[in-house]
């Protein structure tokens, strides 16, 4: 193995590979209706999704997707509009609005498409009557700080919302709506995708009010008395306006680490598969990754070396301070400091949509190096992991990965190699 870099960044692509999505939608393709197809979506990977679904799709569309700032497509027939993530802005405002109106008016001869992919909770921004943009703003930067797991966040920011936990697919009666899902959320719960617009569950407005008791957060005294209402209450499981529809998993975290695993075989590397759904603060899951690979890198246990160990799922970031940084950056920083001076081992974490956090990155590369090659920069690892500041430790060293947006989005991929 010569340049362990390449190796891992080949895992990569073979992983974001699995979830393409002109490969993935067109083994889910519904049946086609009498009336009109309208085609809808939101999250980092929709605007691909949508340029896929025109591809295959045999007949007349129009559409409306919403995506991130720089993740568009070209496509001929279904709009695509930009909108900020992870804060939301007025452009994700406008565009959930225009979304609605979209699905308004249509029979029980139309079909909805909707092309759902992670990073939707935050394009959609469309307060509950009596709230506005900033509430919805401080709620989402009050999450991101929390460290509570994805499910808990979006049960909560459902139950402030006009078009998340379902009320999208309801706006759409008696129109049948076919949901397309990238799964982005450990366990695969595609009501929890984007905060389901087009799909209901079962979390309550009991379950909110505890995850906002449990992480102690700060919300807005508007936002706590909508929520403490049953005008907060989201459409249940068991409404008739939902009777006819169907929803897809197109794309998994899973799905990508089994491909990942035979790239990595096809390059005659054994792999292991820890889990596709670790969740947990991220500094201590780098912790325990780190043992991990220092076991079998000094003990050759419990997997035998050469090996690939791989894992998937999404990280929390309790944030406590202002560094730059994502959940991925910041578990590899931690993981470094648990490997420093052991030789053998190299390491990628990455979110697959390409972005990690604050900045351009979609995550890092480490190895039993990088905090030597960190402290000769002049910089000090665990007081930048201290300050949540792992971008910045990782600059300084060149070991930033910047594959740019993938179209994609099934979570996160770490990937630790053990020579």
């Amino acid at each position: 193995m010569t340049d362990p870099k390449s190796f891992l960044t080949s895992i990569f692509n073979a992983a974001v590979a699995a979830a393409d999505p002109e490969k993935t939608i067109r083994n889910h393709l519904p049946a086609k209706p009498k009336g009109r197809t309208v085609v809808i979506g939101a999250g980092k990977g929709s605007a691909q999704m949508a340029a896929a679904f025109e591809k295959v799709w045999d007949g007349p569309i129009d559409g409306l997707v919403v995506t991130r700032y720089g993740y568009g497509a070209r496509c001929e027939r279904i709009e695509i509009i930009e909108a900020a993530h992870p804060v939301p802005d007025a452009a994700g405002l406008e565009a959930s609005r225009r979304l609605l109106e979209k699905v308004r008016g249509l029979t029980s001869d139309d079909l909805v498409v909707a092309l759902i992919s992670g990073g939707g909770s935050a394009l959609l921004p469309s307060p509950a009557p009596g709230l506005t943009l900033a509430d919805e703003i401080a709620v989402n930067e009050a999450l991101l700080a929390s460290g509570a797991p994805i499910a808990a966040m979006n049960t909560i920011r459902k139950h402030v919302s006009t078009i998340k936990g379902g009320r999208l697919a309801a706006a759409a009666h008696p129109a049948r709506v076919v949901s397309l899902v990238v799964s982005d959320i450990p366990g695969d719960n595609p009501a929890l995708v984007a905060s389901g617009p087009t799909v209901p569950d079962t979390g309550s407005r009991a379950d909110a009010l505890a995850s906002i008791a449990a992480y102690g957060m700060k919300l807005p005294a508007s936002v706590m008395a909508h929520i403490q209402s049953p005008a907060a209450d989201a459409p249940r499981l068991d409404d008739p306006r939902f009777g006819g529809n169907e929803v897809h998993l197109t794309a998994s975290a899973g799905v990508s680490l089994e491909a990942a695993a035979a790239e990595a075989k096809r390059q005659g590397i054994e792999a292991a598969i820890l889990s596709d759904a670790i969740e947990g603060e991220a500094r201590e899951v780098g912790g325990v990754h780190a043992a991990i690979a220092r076991e079998v890198a000094t003990r050759n246990r419990p997997f035998a070396k050469p090996v690939l160990i791989l894992s998937g799922g999404e990280t929390t970031v309790t944030l406590r301070a202002k560094g730059k940084g994502g959940r991925n950056s910041e578990f590899l920083l931690a993981f470094a400091i648990g490997i420093d001076g052991v030789n053998g081992i190299d390491a990628l974490a990455a979110d697959t949509d390409g972005i990690d956090g604050s900045e351009n990155n979609a995550g890092a590369f480490a190895d039993g190096s990088t905090v030597a090659r960190m402290r000769a920069a002049g910089v000090d690892a665990k007081a930048m992991l201290a300050g949540n500041n792992a971008w910045t430790a990782f600059s300084a060293v060149g070991d930033l990965f910047v594959p740019g947006p993938t179209g994609t989005n099934v979570n996160d991929l770490r990937a630790i190699l053990v020579r």
